[in-house]
């Protein structure tokens, strides 16, 4: 008479592996195929979030009005910081300037290579970067608007300044990304302190004089139009804003191709 097959015992030691790995399998599967299926979406919100930010940073965010709708104003190209120059080497519509700074190469400059400190603590210098240009209704340039970035206390803060038709003057100033104290450096969100840039002068007599200083700024003082107010009890944080601004509006970021623009040299 034949033996009598053996049931499967789950209670063993066999058995609860093969059905802990059945459940991690079709977990691992579900997962995969979510992935998959929602990356064009994640894409897409990551793209309109990007967009919005932007908007935001000049002051054009408009609630009620598709992001995607808005951003059909807003012109992307490439500039070559080494140049100030626009280019075609890269396509805007995929170039991403924050991993092409992590990429040694033609592509990237060490601060050794600059020959120049990293005051904003960003490691790589992309040579390529992307900037935002918005018309007005006559078709006349309205706004420059650059990403920037740089280290606080505890992160990287990235953000986007935004500039006037003169390239001089602060239109607004945002950070999408950063680390920092809530309360303290995270006050880089406070409105009313992002309110304190706009109208501040980048530039005098072609020498970058904006500041971010310790303390509040004296409204009556020479240069009161040069200097922003530093955020309370967050000085490192304070430093570091300052620092990324002298080094993005300096030689070795968008002074050259602000000056060229500005001059109709692009």
């Amino acid at each position: 008479m034949a033996s009598e097959k053996k049931k499967f015992n789950k209670n063993s030691v066999f058995g609860t592996v093969l059905v802990a790995f059945s459940v991690c399998l079709v977990c691992a599967i579900v997962v995969s195929t979510a992935a998959v299926a929602l990356k064009p979406m994640q894409q897409t919100n990551i793209e309109r979030d990007r967009q919005s930010n932007i908007l935001a940073a000049a002051g054009l965010l408009q609630e009620g009005v598709s992001v995607e709708e808005q951003f059909e104003s807003v012109q992307t190209r490439v500039v070559d910081l080494r140049t100030g120059q626009y280019t075609d080497e890269v396509d805007p519509a995929s170039y991403d300037h924050l991993r092409a700074a992590k990429t040694q190469g033609e592509i990237s400059s060490s601060f050794d290579e600059l020959g120049i400190r990293d005051i904003a603590q960003i490691g790589r210098r992309e040579n390529y970067s992307v900037v935002y240009l918005i018309n007005d209704d006559n078709g006349d340039l309205d706004k420059v608007i650059l990403p920037i970035r740089g280290y606080g206390l505890w992160s990287t803060m990235q953000g986007f300044l935004a500039l006037e038709e003169d390239m001089i003057t602060v239109a607004g100033i945002g950070f999408f990304a950063h680390k920092e104290t809530p309360g303290l450096g995270g006050e880089i969100d406070n409105p009313n302190w992002k309110q304190n840039w706009v109208g501040k002068e980048l530039y005098e007599s072609g020498e970058l004089a904006l500041e971010v200083i310790k303390g509040s700024v004296d409204p009556g003082a020479a240069n009161a139009e040069h200097r922003v107010d530093g955020l309370a009890g967050a000085t490192l944080t304070t430093r570091g804003v300052d620092n990324l601004i002298q080094f993005w509006l300096g030689e070795y970021g968008f002074k050259d191709f602000l000056n060229n623009l500005k001059e109709g040299r692009v």
